[in-house]
């Protein structure tokens, strides 16, 4: 449905991603990936936003590098710029999606280590008018998800090692603490439960309500 494409970050440079377009005058949704790269499992989300109603970028992090061994994947995660990520990819996708719909409005979303880019997308980057983050938080040094001034809102799992409920009952409290209002949700679910490639941790039922919910959010805070 969608085709890979070139756009430019801030420093004029260029990054690829999978772009799938809604049609005109739809809003966008910068996707972010998980730490197995963009891989056909997220191009599908992007695919997916596209037949709701979006225009939806789906950001190459790892320049065109995919993995399914987990060693692998945590290698290519802790050599990822986390910065320049934020800062030049993601806010690069973020222009490009304002410019093709004439300077609407457009969302971040991302799962495990790009729900932790979404929340860094969300206190840095400008231009931003909704975040959805799918169990993952950045280090607070690098982002704190105190500092978000945009409707957020997350999906987290029960029974999650990485992004623990305490770290949610954690992050909920300090945007609390500013006068946010985030809208979170807790499942009774295993990390990545949203990955229906991942047969050990996919959850349908959790997955659709996600994604409902999801949709819902960013009808509320895109249309």
């Amino acid at each position: 449905m969608g085709q890979m494409i070139e756009f430019s970050r801030p420093d004029a440079s260029a990054c690829r991603g999978y772009l799938a377009n809604g049609g005109k005058g739809c809003p966008g949704v910068v996707v972010i990936q998980e730490w197995w790269g963009l891989n056909d499992q997220i191009c599908g989300v992007a695919d997916r936003f596209a037949r709701a109603g979006f225009n939806a970028l789906a950001v190459d992090l790892f320049q065109g590098r995919v993995t399914q061994k987990p060693d692998e994947a945590s290698h290519l995660m802790n050599g990822l710029d986390f910065p320049g990520a934020t800062h030049q990819d993601i806010r690069g996708a973020v222009d490009y999606l304002r410019r093709l719909d004439g300077g609407g409005k457009v969302a971040a979303m991302g799962f495990c280590m790009g729900g932790a880019l979404t929340i860094a997308a969300a206190v840095h980057v400008p231009n931003l008018s909704a975040a959805v983050c799918f169990y993952g938080i950045p280090p607070r040094e690098f982002a704190d998800s105190a500092d978000i001034r945009i409707p957020f809102q997350g999906h987290f799992a029960s029974r999650d090692d990485w992004c623990t409920p305490a770290a949610v009952d954690a992050l909920e409290a300090a945007m609390r603490a500013k006068g946010a209002t985030p809208e979170l949700y807790r499942y009774d679910a295993d990390h990545a439960f949203f990955n229906e490639r991942r047969g050990e941790v996919y959850d349908a039922i959790c997955a659709a309500q996600a994604w409902e919910r999801t949709l819902a959010f960013l009808a509320r805070h895109l249309v």
